[in-house]
C-alpha cells in the first residue's frame, strides 16, 4: 500500500520528522509492505456491490498488527477513574490514577474505573489504523489519543484511513480520510488539543 496524503494537525508530522524520525520511517514501511491485493478476499453480499471482491479489514487489520509487532510497536492503555461529579472530574482529572480514586472517595462519591487502549505504541507516538465504523475514527481523535496525550503518554498521535479510493471497495460504514479531514478541520485549528497526524492510504 502507499501513503496517498497526510494532514498535520498542530504540527503532529513536523514533530515527527524533528523529533521522530525512526518512528514515522516505520510508519512509511510498514504501509508500503501491507498487501492489498492478498487482501482483497471478501465477497460483497451487498445489493450494490454483489459478488464483488472486496478489500478485507480484518486481512488489512492482521498485517498491520504484525508489521508493526514486529518492529517493537505495542498495545498500551491509560487508565482512570470517573464519577458522576463534574467538579471532582475537572479537579481529578491531570491526578494519577491511584490519586483519582483516592479524591474522589474522600468526597463521598463513588470511583468507577475505566481505560482507553491503543493498539501501536512506541517512543511516546501512539498509531491507530481504523478500518472499522465511521464512530470509531471521532473516538481515536477525541478519546484515546488525545487520553494518552493528556496522561502524558504520548507527545503525538497517527491516525491511518482509507483513501475514499479504497473505501469503495470496502463493506459499507467503513470511514475515509477525506471525510475525516473535512470533520477535522470543521472543528477549528485547536480542536482537538493533541499533536496528530492523518495519514490516507491507497493501493
Amino acid at each position: 500500500m502507499r501513503i496517498a496524503a497526510t494532514h498535520s494537525h498542530l504540527n503532529g508530522l513536523e514533530y515527527l520528522l524533528v523529533h521522530r524520525k525512526d518512528c514515522w520511517k516505520d510508519v512509511q514501511n510498514v504501509i508500503a509492505l501491507v498487501d492489498a491485493q492478498k487482501n482483497q478476499t471478501k465477497i460483497s453480499r451487498e445489493k450494490t456491490m454483489m459478488g464483488k471482491a472486496l478489500y478485507s479489514p480484518i486481512g488489512l487489520n492482521r498485517d498491520f498488527r504484525r508489521l508493526f509487532r514486529e518492529r517493537g510497536w505495542k498495545e498500551n492503555r491509560v487508565s482512570y477513574w470517573v464519577t458522576a461529579s463534574e467538579k471532582l472530574i475537572r479537579r481529578t482529572l491531570t491526578m494519577p490514577p491511584e490519586d483519582q480514586k483516592r479524591e474522589i472517595e474522600a468526597a463521598g462519591e463513588k470511583p468507577i474505573f475505566s481505560y482507553n487502549q491503543t493498539d501501536f505504541v512506541r517512543d511516546r507516538v501512539a498509531v491507530e489504523v481504523q478500518f472499522g465504523k465511521y464512530a470509531f475514527v471521532a473516538y481515536d481523535l477525541f478519546v484515546k489519543h488525545l487520553a494518552f496525550y493528556v496522561g502524558d503518554r504520548i507527545d503525538v498521535g497517527i491516525e491511518v484511513l482509507p483513501m475514499k479510493s479504497l473505501q469503495s471497495r470496502m463493506s459499507s460504514g467503513v470511514p475515509y480520510y477525506e471525510g475525516e479531514l473535512y470533520n477535522f478541520v470543521r472543528q477549528g485549528r485547536g480542536v482537538p488539543a493533541v499533536p496528530l497526524v492523518l495519514v490516507g492510504i491507497a493501493p
